[in-house]
């Protein structure tokens, strides 16, 4: 059984609580050690207990955090993000533009239009995910899985991605779209091509939930960074 506690049991304000659950054992521990925090009247032990508190909240509350995969009933007619991304190469900008998705009419259901394609939004959750998925749903944090991806380009270049992921967060994020929850996935791991190039990638994504998409994303192939930000998100008629 999972019971929701809001921030009035805390003097102080830790860390956003909103969007974390407490277990029955957790909610007890916290209650205990905030019940020390009243009763001492030793400022050290206060100090002390109140570090235990914090932790407390950030690996029993926000761990336990689990987010399924978007599916049609979760969008809204009309709804659109837009991303500002660049790539640097020795700190000088190489490239830029602005990646768009907007939700739409498709197929007598939803999809996600990203100004060349249409994507059909799922209308279940997927129950047979791939053993090696970009994304493994639902996400938490501490969860970890592997990344496969074969992949081609429009020069004829084929390619494999192979990356340790982890789910090491979920924080507060402030982007030019605004402040969201978001949950830190880190990719780790090698990209290969048929051109006999072989190097290390890494990838951080932020998705938050609130949004059912990434807000930020960086990437790192050791040569260049890439930088794609969530500049805005709108509803239909905003």
């Amino acid at each position: 059984m999972v019971r929701r506690v809001t921030n009035y049991f805390l003097p102080f304000n830790p860390i956003n609580l909103h969007s974390c659950t407490f277990t029955i054992q957790s909610r007890v521990i916290f209650i205990a050690l905030y019940q020390v925090i009243h009763q001492s009247k030793n400022e050290q032990m206060r100090k002390g207990v109140i570090a235990k508190l914090v932790l407390v909240l950030i690996f029993t509350s926000c761990a336990s955090k689990k987010t399924n995969e978007p599916i049609v009933k979760d969008y809204q007619m009309g709804e659109k993000w837009t991303w500002k991304w660049e790539r640097k190469v020795d700190g000088e900008v190489r490239a830029e533009g602005e990646d768009v998705q907007e939700v739409v009419k498709y197929k007598s259901t939803l999809g996600l239009w990203n100004g060349a394609d249409t994507l059909q939004i799922p209308t279940e959750i997927n129950k047979n995910q791939s053993s090696t998925p970009f994304r493994s749903w639902p996400l938490q944090v501490g969860k970890k899985w592997k990344y496969v991806s074969e992949w081609a380009n429009n020069e004829g270049t084929t390619g494999k991605t192979s990356q340790d992921v982890e789910v090491v967060s979920f924080e507060e994020l402030n982007v030019e779209a605004g402040k969201f929850e978001a949950y830190k996935i880190e990719y780790k791991g090698i990209v290969t091509n048929s051109r006999g190039f072989k190097g290390e990638m890494t990838d951080i994504w932020w998705y938050a939930p609130a949004l059912k998409t990434y807000i930020k994303h960086i990437n790192d192939d050791g040569y260049g960074l890439y930088t794609n930000e969530l500049t805005s998100y709108s509803k239909a008629g905003e």
